[in-house]
């Protein structure tokens, strides 16, 4: 009997990437929540996984050879859950080439540029008082996420789906798309509107945006457990 897989994993973007390849794949799988709001992400036991101190990460009990395997970072993942499949990865040069750009392209670009959105949009006006001070912060990665979201608008005018069928990349950039949180209108983009629509109503990539949503909490609230979720969240150092 084949031992699922072990999903370290928070409902974030970068959590629903893996959730929808497993999804997608037909991959059995467990999910183990690593509630970064309090920190799980820093305990020794997750940091045996993931040395970066960030979720997700996979433990695949029947590794390659048999034996079990960790890996972090969302894109190294996806990568390996496509081979281990068969599915949404090609095998052929070319294509597998296509499908590693845009994977790299959103790993980064996409994610990181639309995440510094997120934390000046949402996160920055509750931890600084003066707005003068993150007003180009907010201006900087607006305009930076609005750009990528014309880069793939281009893309998108002569293919449904970023490396032309359907890939991980996909399932690595459709999560990162949340326009009502970056600042960014999706009618001024309609080829990635309707790839947005065309990806988003697929079985699997709804149940992996699902998992585990009762768990998720509003970092951008008032009150003292968000309060110290960002701390958590945004207070670290290499070095005390």
């Amino acid at each position: 009997m084949t031992r699922p897989i072990e999903l370290w994993y928070w409902p974030t973007p970068n959590g629903w990437k893996v959730s929808i390849a497993l999804e997608e794949m037909g991959l059995a799988y467990e999910m183990k929540p690593v509630n970064i709001g309090v920190g799980d992400q820093f305990k020794p036991e997750f940091q045996a996984i993931s040395p970066n101190g960030r979720m997700p990460a996979i433990i695949d009990p029947e590794g390659p050879d048999g034996r079990p395997l960790s890996i972090f970072e969302s894109g190294a993942i996806l990568q390996y859950l496509g081979n281990k499949s068969g599915r949404f990865y090609p095998t052929e040069i070319r294509a597998r080439a296509d499908v590693d750009q845009w994977l790299f392209w959103q790993v980064g670009g996409l994610g990181p540029m639309a995440g510094q959105t997120h934390h000046f949009r949402q996160y920055a006006p509750a931890l600084i008082k003066d707005q003068r001070q993150i007003a180009y912060g907010v201006r900087r990665y607006t305009d930076e996420t609005h750009r990528l979201y014309g880069v793939m608008d281009r893309r998108l005018s002569d293919c449904d789906y970023l490396a032309g069928d359907y890939s991980i990349a996909d399932m690595a950039a459709w999560p990162w798309m949340l326009p009502e949180h970056q600042g960014q209108s999706l009618d001024e983009f309609p080829n990635l509107k309707a790839w947005m629509q065309r990806v988003g109503s697929r079985p699997a990539v709804i149940a992996g945006r699902a998992l585990g949503d009762h768990l998720r909490g509003n970092l951008a609230a008032s009150g003292k457990s968000a309060e110290e979720a960002r701390k958590v969240l945004f207070g670290q150092r290499g070095r005390p």
